[in-house]
């Protein structure tokens, strides 16, 4: 087989090779990232009855991270551990035309009151099982065997990626730089097109 035919299989739907070289971004003739979100709208959600907007590190963080990079905030919110109310923030946030992603911080824990992945699962049209477990695997290095305890998930709803990451500051500034800000307007390119 000639060099070039090579070449035009590669771009006709086996990656393998792209991706064990780590040149994921080129995909033959084609544009993936065509439908990619240059500047997303991110809505930033604290979960937390023991927290209020000026005194929420992780909220901070997220936000310093997503501005920096270029986004805006659509919208930054506090709410409790409440089933009912994190189902409904989220699910209310995702359908807003001016979010692009949205990102919570608190409740993935192991307590009781540790509802946000229970109330934001069943609104997951698609899941990102990839995001909790790379973001385990990261935090890791940081916290040991502890990372056992973090349950953070990731998902599509109505064609908004939401994120769920734990409460703490390290965690949700290692889950939005590391993680959410390199893929996340490549995701919402995906989930919204035609």
């Amino acid at each position: 087989m000639s060099d070039d035919r090579a070449s035009d299989d590669r771009g006709r739907g086996d990656h393998s090779d792209d991706h064990a070289h780590g040149d994921h971004h080129t995909h033959g003739d084609h544009d993936h990232h065509a439908h990619d979100v240059s500047t997303l709208g991110v809505a930033v959600v604290t979960v937390s009855t023991s927290r209020s907007l000026d005194d929420d590190p992780s909220g901070d963080a997220i936000v310093e991270a997503a501005t920096g990079a270029g986004h805006e905030v659509a919208t930054r919110e506090l709410i409790d551990d409440d089933y009912d109310g994190v189902q409904q923030t989220v699910d209310a946030l995702s359908r807003r035309g001016d979010v692009d992603v949205v990102v919570t911080t608190g409740g993935t824990g192991v307590t009781p009151d540790d509802v946000t992945v229970e109330a934001v699962t069943p609104l997951f049209g698609k899941e990102l099982p990839g995001f909790g477990e790379l973001f385990r695997r990261l935090s890791y290095d940081d916290i040991g065997t502890k990372v056992i305890g973090t349950r953070a998930v990731a998902g599509v709803v109505d064609g908004t990626p939401v994120f769920c990451l734990p409460g703490s500051e390290s965690a949700a500034r290692l889950g939005v730089e590391e993680l959410i800000l390199p893929e996340a307007g490549h995701l919402a390119g995906l989930a919204t097109r035609d």
